[in-house]
């Protein structure tokens, strides 16, 4: 029975997962009947949005399959990449990050007994924890460092140093959470290697890591917040959110590079798992006076939609409904809590407007301000004249 649970417990861990460097270290743990220690970073700067769901619902995931679970909310390395986070901001973004991801786990129904949120600069300014940095920067070479953070810190032609600490600083992460695992993007591959390298280098044991393949967003992309039409915040009206869907990118019959599919993938149709236990999607069909179609996995929606079966009309009102179902507590939460409120004012503050110049767009009579000027002159004259002739007088012009 203990067997059984572990490989249970083994296949949620894993499911949707890209691939997973050094495996044996999470079987070890299951099968020795213990929890994985398992930790997600996020940079606090731009507004999270529903492409959070990706990792949220693997984080859940992890979770339910009775893993400890710490996410990182990584302040430090908001201003160290590009200065992505203005300092002043980094505070108030870290407490909206926590609402945001306690906000999605409950949403799905998952118990967050087991997670623990750690802002990075509570430890990263240890005079340990520096001591060990200095140790891999003497280690580590600018060419390792930059092929490290190439995938995930901002590359420019003329980049500040804090690019090449950024991955030092991910890397010692692992050892300052005390974890089994680290859990990221497979844009990530590059550090995750980099990271089995180097803690050994300075005495530290090599991690496992858990690599979630690379959604692409509603637009075929990735979602990202400085594009309006390729995100969704998790605030908007179910108006908004059925509009974007509608406007995103879903060729008949094309499941690669669907965004709209994807989402069913890796966040819908898990999210149903973890709620009801039963993986089910609805796609109604009501309106051709047809049956609903149901879909308990993807590989048979993706079989149904490359025969056009399910088209991308049927498709799209269905995730926009499945979507606003899930956002729904969320937002019930946001407007509950004053606290949170003001947090995401303070963090995200709306843009300052600017002040339109009214132009002196001048007279229709373009001779009319040459005239006015030498009547005004000559009025001056004349008021000198007959005030000291006559006191003051009112000059008719």
């Amino acid at each position: 029975m203990a067997a059984a649970n572990a490989t249970e417990r083994l296949d949620l861990i894993r499911e949707n997962l890209a691939e997973v460097l050094n495996p044996e270290i999470i079987e070890k743990i299951l099968a020795e009947g213990r929890n994985p220690k398992i930790y997600w970073g996020t940079a606090t700067t731009g507004r999270p949005h529903c492409g959070y769901f990706v990792p949220a619902i693997k984080i859940a995931q992890f979770l339910a399959a009775g893993c400890d679970v710490t996410i990182l909310l990584a302040d430090i390395h908001g201003f160290l990449d590009n200065l992505k986070a203005p300092i002043e901001l980094v505070e108030q973004r870290v407490h909206f990050y926590r609402y945001v991801i306690t906000a999605i786990l409950e949403a799905v129904g998952v118990s967050t007994e087991k997670l623990r949120f750690v802002q990075g600069s509570s430890y990263q300014k240890s005079s340990e924890y520096v001591m060990d940095l200095y140790k891999l920067t003497s280690l580590v070479s600018e060419h390792d460092a930059k092929k490290a953070g190439a995938e995930i810190v901002k590359q420019t032609a003329n980049a500040p140093l804090s690019g090449l600490l950024y991955p030092i600083l991910q890397v010692l992460d692992e050892q300052y959470l005390d974890v089994d695992a680290q859990f990221g993007g497979l844009d990530q591959r590059k550090l995750f290697t980099a990271a089995k390298e180097w803690l050994p280098k300075i005495g530290y044991k090599e991690r496992a890591h858990l690599l979630n393949p690379m959604v692409p967003g509603l637009q075929g992309g990735k979602m990202s917040s400085s594009d309006q039409d390729s995100k969704i915040d998790l605030l908007d009206a179910p108006e908004v959110v059925a509009k974007k869907i509608k406007k995103a990118t879903a060729a008949p019959q094309v499941v690669e590079d669907n965004g709209v599919l994807a989402f069913v993938e890796f966040v819908l149709l898990p999210a149903s798992g973890l709620k009801g236990g039963k993986r089910e999607f609805k796609v109604d069909r009501e309106r051709d006076g047809l049956e609903p179609l149901v879909y308990g996995n993807i590989a048979q929606m993706q079989d149904d939609y490359r025969n056009d079966v399910l088209t991308p009309q049927l498709l799209k009102p269905a995730v926009a409904k499945a979507l606003n179902e899930l956002l729904s507590p969320i937002q019930a939460a946001f407007q509950a809590s004053k606290d949170w409120q003001e947090v995401a004012l303070k963090a995200y503050p709306p843009p300052v407007k600017k002040e339109k110049k009214v132009k002196d767009k001048g007279s229709r009579h373009p001779g009319k301000a040459a005239v006015d000027a030498t009547v005004q002159a000559n009025g001056s004259a004349d008021a000198k004249i007959d005030g000291a002739a006559a006191g003051v007088e009112k000059l008719s012009v």
